[in-house]
């Protein structure tokens, strides 16, 4: 097992029991505990679990939020395949609203140059991204900037986004389940996700597999909300399988 298997499978079984252990981790999965303190080095440095004595706690337990740059430093190769996908969804012509997100700002980067678009965005880090491209009308949303997202949010935000109507909003999420639907830990994000669900024709969710089966403080949306939902292929069959049922079309790249 290669030691990003190892990782992955560290960070499903901490989601899925609520922590992990040092000692149960290397019986389990036939290392060293030395070899399983690393991994738990890696995996606290790129946000997703925090250690505690003895093994390590999901960082979702803790209502920790992972930084923008930290977000952006992990699952690399799985967002970009994402965003490949997804530019399917992309109009031929007409708007769209870009989330602020590492996921939707691959898609920023991959979004076509033979095509016109209007380009809604609450983040000036793919604003300035986009502002450049001739063939992009790039808005970006005004409102107080959340230094841990970078994400524009509250009142300036949500009066514009009411008289916005697009084609397609790229959404991205923290948590994603059945029962809970789309989650956030910041009410301020969620409030602003939730408008660009209203603004929109469709709704597209880019979300790689770490984010289903978990749940965060703020709600913005149920899976009916949306008309489809984008992941990677990690994304466990049982999981993609209960979202379907719940009514949404997911399709992993």
């Amino acid at each position: 097992m290669y030691a990003e298997e190892r990782q992955q499978e560290i960070v499903r079984l901490a989601r899925s029991n609520g922590r992990v252990d040092v000692a149960t981790l290397a019986g389990t999965l036939q290392v060293t505990t030395e070899t399983i303190r690393r991994d738990l080095t890696v995996l606290e440095r790129a946000g997703v679990l925090r250690r505690v004595h003895g093994g390590a706690i999901p960082a979702e337990r803790l209502g920790f939020e992972p930084a923008l740059a930290t977000r952006d430093s992990v699952l690399i190769h799985e967002k970009e395949r994402i965003a490949a996908m997804a530019l399917a969804e992309v109009p031929s012509e007409g708007s769209i609203i870009l989330d602020a997100g590492s996921t939707t700002a691959r898609l920023a980067e991959a979004l076509p140059t033979d095509r016109e678009l209007t380009v809604v965005v609450n983040s000036p880090v793919i604003a300035t991204l986009l502002g450049s491209r001739p063939n992009l009308n790039v808005l970006l949303l005004g409102g107080r900037l959340r230094a841990r997202t970078l994400a524009t949010v509250e009142d300036w935000a949500l009066r514009a986004i009411a008289d916005l109507y697009v084609d397609v909003a790229f959404l991205g999420t923290n948590g994603c389940s059945v029962r809970r639907g789309l989650t956030t830990p910041d009410p301020a994000e969620a409030s602003v996700k939730r408008a660009m669900i209203a603004a929109a024709r469709r709704a597209v969710l880019l979300a790689d597999h770490t984010k289903f089966g978990n749940d965060h403080f703020a709600r913005f949306g149920s899976l009916t909300d949306l008309d489809l939902i984008v992941t990677d292929s990690d994304v466990e069959d049982r999981l993609a399988v209960e979202m379907e049922s719940a009514g949404v079309r997911v399709v992993q790249a």
